[in-house]
Parts: C-alpha cells; sequence; structure tokens
C-alpha cells in the first residue's frame, strides 16, 4: 500500500499526519489520577516513575504501529498470487520497522544501549521487534502461496498476534482494540470502550488524543495509556460503504470513512511505589 493509503493511521494534536498511520501523539495527554491519599514526598517519587512508564508506552505503541505500517506497504506484494517467494522475509521486515521507527522517533533499535530512553523501554522494544519478527516469520507459507490473491495477513492480524506474544513474555500488557472488533480477543474492557467513545462523540473536534490512567493503591499502581487510530483511505475497501456488503475476508463492511475511529492501541504498565 502506498504511503498515503493506509490502514489505520494515528492522529498527533488533532491532524492526521503525513505517516501511513502517522506517529503516536504525544501532547496534550489527559492525566486521570485515581488514587488514594498520598504524602507529597510520594507523590513525586511515584510521578517520577510515571514520567517513565508513560515514556515507555508510547514508545511501545509506536514501534507496534510501526510493525502494522509496513505491513500495510507490503500488502500488494503479500498478496501477489504470480509470485511464490516473496522475499518478505522477517530480515526484511526487521530492517524496514527499524527505519520506520527511526523516522518516527529518532530511535535506532539497533543501538538502543546508547539512547536516552527508560530502562524498560530498553528492555521491552527488543522484546517486542522479536515478537514481531516471529509473527512475520511464521506466515512465510501464507505470504508465500502462489495462486491467492487474498492472504489475510493484513496490518490488524499481525498486530493482535505481535501484540499477545508481547505480552506473554513480560510485565507489560499491550492490545490492539476496538470498540466492534472483528476479532472477539481484541474487545475492549470498560476503560477502553469509555474513552473510544468519548472519542467517537468528539469527531469533528480535533479528533481524540492519547488517554491515560493511573490506578490502584498500595506499593503497586498500574499505569494504562490508550492511543487511538484512525481509517485510512486504503482500509475502506473492507471497513467503508456500503455498511453491511460482505468484504474480501468474508466480514460486513462498517461503512466508515476516512478519518474516522477505528480503533486503539492499548498498554497496562504496571508501576512499584518506591
Amino acid at each position: 500500500m502506498s504511503r498515503d493509503g493506509a490502514g489505520w493511521r494515528q492522529k498527533d494534536s488533532g491532524v492526521i499526519s503525513g505517516g501511513t498511520m502517522g506517529r503516536v501523539a504525544r501532547t496534550a495527554v489527559i492525566m486521570m489520577v485515581l488514587m488514594g491519599a498520598w504524602s507529597i514526598t510520594a507523590r513525586d517519587v511515584l510521578a517520577l516513575s510515571v514520567e517513565e512508564a508513560m515514556q515507555t508506552a508510547h514508545l511501545l505503541a509506536d514501534l507496534l504501529d510501526a510493525g502494522r505500517t509496513v505491513i500495510d506497504r507490503s500488502e500488494d506484494l503479500i498478496n501477489d498470487p504470480r509470485k511464490g517467494e516473496k522475499g518478505f522475509t522477517a530480515a526484511v521486515f526487521e530492517q524496514k520497522v527499524i527505519e520506520e521507527y527511526r523516522g518516527r522517533t529518532g530511535l535506532d533499535l539497533a543501538r538502543l544501549r546508547a539512547a536516552h530512553v527508560p530502562p524498560l523501554a530498553r528492555e521491552l522494544l527488543p522484546v517486542l521487534l522479536q515478537a514481531s519478527k516471529e509473527v512475520v516469520d511464521e506466515a512465510q507459507l501464507v505470504i508465500n502461496q502462489r495462486g491467492v490473491d487474498y492472504k489475510n495477513f493484513i496490518p490488524a492480524t499481525f498486530a493482535s498476534q505481535a501484540a499477545a506474544r508481547f505480552s506473554a513474555r513480560s510485565r507489560v500488557r499491550l492490545k490492539q482494540t476496538a470498540l466492534r472488533p472483528r476479532n472477539q480477543k481484541n474487545a475492549p474492557d470498560t476503560f477502553e470502550a469509555e474513552i473510544m467513545n468519548q472519542w467517537m462523540a468528539q469527531a469533528g473536534q480535533g479528533g481524540g488524543v492519547p488517554r491515560a490512567l493511573i490506578h490502584g493503591a498500595g506499593d503497586v499502581q498500574t499505569l494504562r495509556v490508550l492511543t487511538p487510530l484512525y481509517y485510512g483511505r486504503r482500509c475502506l475497501a473492507c471497513h467503508g460503504s456500503p455498511a453491511g456488503e460482505m468484504d474480501i475476508s468474508g466480514y460486513p463492511k462498517e461503512g466508515a470513512r476516512e478519518g474516522d475511529l477505528a480503533g486503539a492501541i492499548s498498554v497496562v504498565i504496571p508501576i512499584e511505589r518506591h
């Protein structure tokens, strides 16, 4: 798919960016802090941990979406029925993701040791990259199948599998979700549904911005960050009009328009009180 013909995209401060999915918006993050009584000292100590966790959450969401972008741009190759071996290996995917991520964040995933990122991000970004590569590697038989013009290896499929694999290996939960998910494993919980419904209600008012929630009491709290994703022009072939018509994958179309809310990337990170 072309750079301007994306699958789900992210909005940056209410404006769809030029990238295929766009980069994660880091501005205007709204904090809803639901905690018990804390002394100022304890609150300040926790704030440092929250800042690092918030940055880590954004970096993880960016990386998952970078992988989605690479898959999206490779759809024409993946679905080419004339070719057997496509050359779209896990190694090729990795290099494309590294380039995409560097363009979004300025970070080189191949040189994270020297990067100014939170220790948690330095630990987890390689885990997500490895999980993403494994998803592509295990899809090689499907990708390289000749005579099939639709492989169902799309950004949403990739992201769901990569997020689940990553979450099983770390203390952080990563998820792609939507109000009307085609895959029920991506169904939203109460927090995710509430925020996405708020974004839907704000349609036409500049779009949604990442939302964060800290909850829990005692020594461990949980930071939750939800980042919106939006439909791009190319994904309307499956999600656009007419609503109810079956798309190529056998699902009814949602009747969406370009720029409509498609879903979100959800990150859940435990935070320890020091």
